[in-house]
């Protein structure tokens, strides 16, 4: 890969002006205001990590100490603010509005390179003749009966059983009875546990796969590209669909279309008290998790990834997705480019004191933090049982846990019309920047190399 060719004028001026606001973000308070700007910009940083140990100290203890830890961490950042205000007010709006100014226009520039990450490919598919639905009228505070969802599915021709909130049913039971009675689709309308459990049945027989978003935050649907905001046009894939291949994780051999989590938060959601206390009984359980009184102590063994980040040590947490999640866009956290890379996404976390977790938040490429990619992950423990959460449901699961993704195995039918997964914007890259804006005729775009 070689640069060269011509760069539009547009790119060049952006990265100019990406360059401009970033030194002026920086520099601004310093030289109007002296010791004094550098002062403050030396207390915000400060103020950053006190804020980050007071939250691990709030997270970590309990009574007084809690209280304590809680009261530092909200007074500490308003002081900061407050700081600014009196002294340098400007500063505490302008520097920041330059700053995003400098990363907006970065972005713009390093946009029009041509790296863009390749969609997944859609395939024209026929409308299905024996749809096949399980619809749980619990998920999404009953977004299945608030929306129509079995009425407008019955009327598409689709066959649709609803989940029993009284009693407890097998849905993989009830969808190879479908398959056995001649279905050519299944479909799920409930959270990421519902949807990947017929998932599963779907691929084992080769049959498309239908989603519809009636769960509370419905991941997997999202990063189909799916209407969250209506789950009904998710139905519109019966009679006017396209098809995505996509993979689907498996954890000891339960399925997952969005992660499967070990550490805190799988013990957290173990307690039966966490359905009608989340928070309740997240902060009764975690000072013993994070002080690591109570929890399994875990290491995980990535296979296929980089030699430095084979192994996870005793971490606090650790994720494994279906696909990694984006990293470097903080607006787009929690989101998947893809679904089809045949990689496990992990991420991995160890926070051991208040320094380590002013550390984190200071530097996220901290040795706290671990994020990775692997074709296979086990993760083992001190313990011959591990919980684990899986799309967010609790399970135990015999150590050690093998985790694996089977790639483009599942047949995904959606709407030909939907959202789609927004493009993510490029990884700000400073010196690709500093080229462009250099660049005179000339340009720092790569360009695939002849031959």
């Amino acid at each position: 890969m070689d640069f060269g060719g011509h760069v539009p004028w547009a790119q060049r001026w952006a990265a100019r002006a990406s360059l401009a606001a970033a030194v002026a973000a920086v520099t601004l308070p310093v030289l109007v205001g002296g010791v004094t700007g550098l002062l403050l910009m030396l207390a915000g940083t400060a103020g950053l990590g006190v804020t980050a140990a007071a939250l691990w100290w709030a997270l970590s203890r309990r009574g007084p100490a809690r209280v304590a830890a809680a009261v530092l961490a909200v007074v500490t950042p308003a002081a900061v603010v407050a700081l600014f205000a009196v002294t340098f007010l400007w500063a505490l709006v302008v520097s920041p509005a330059l700053w995003g100014v400098a990363v907006w226009c970065g972005r713009y520039a390093l946009r029009s390179t041509g790296e863009h990450a390749p969609r997944m490919r859609e395939r024209a598919v026929s409308p299905p003749r024996r749809p096949f639905l399980i619809m749980n009228p619990r998920s999404g505070d009953g977004k299945v009966g608030r929306f129509g969802l079995k009425e407008k599915a019955e009327a598409l021709g689709a066959e649709v059983v609803l989940l029993d909130p009284a009693e407890e049913q097998d849905v993989t039971a009830l969808a190879q009875a479908a398959v056995r009675r001649g279905a050519d689709l299944l479909g799920a309308a409930g959270g990421d546990g519902t949807q990947a459990l017929v998932a599963a049945v779907a691929a084992e027989h080769g049959l498309p796969f239908l989603v519809i978003s009636a769960g509370t935050r419905n991941h997997f649907a999202m990063d189909l590209g799916l209407d969250r905001e209506d789950p009904a046009a998710g139905l519109d894939a019966l009679v006017d669909g396209v098809e995505l291949r996509v993979d689907l994780g498996f954890a000891a051999g339960h399925p997952f279309v969005n992660n499967a989590s070990f550490g805190a938060y799988a013990s957290v959601i173990q307690n039966p008290a966490y359905r009608g206390d989340k928070v309740g009984t997240a902060l009764d359980m975690l000072p013993d998790l994070l002080t690591r009184q109570d929890g399994p102590r875990l290491t995980a063994r990535l296979r296929g990834a980089p030699a430095e980040a084979s192994a996870l040590h005793d971490p606090h947490a650790v994720l494994v997705s279906n696909n990694p999640y984006r990293t470097g866009d903080p607006l787009g956290l929690g989101r998947r480019d893809r679904l089809d890379t045949g990689t496990l996404g992990v991420l991995g976390v160890r926070v051991d004191s208040a320094v380590e977790a002013a550390a984190l938040l200071l530097d996220p490429q901290s040795a706290g933090l671990t994020i990775a990619a692997a074709r296979e992950v086990v993760v083992d423990a001190d313990q011959p049982v591990i919980e684990v959460g899986i799309d967010g449901e609790a399970h135990l699961l015999t150590a050690p846990v093998h985790c694996r993704i089977a790639r483009r195995a599942l047949r995904v039918r959606v709407p030909r019309q939907r959202p789609g997964v927004p493009e993510p914007p490029p990884r700000m890259n400073w010196r690709r920047v500093r080229k462009l804006a250099a660049s005179v005729g000339r340009t720092a775009v790569p360009r695939r190399a002849r031959g």
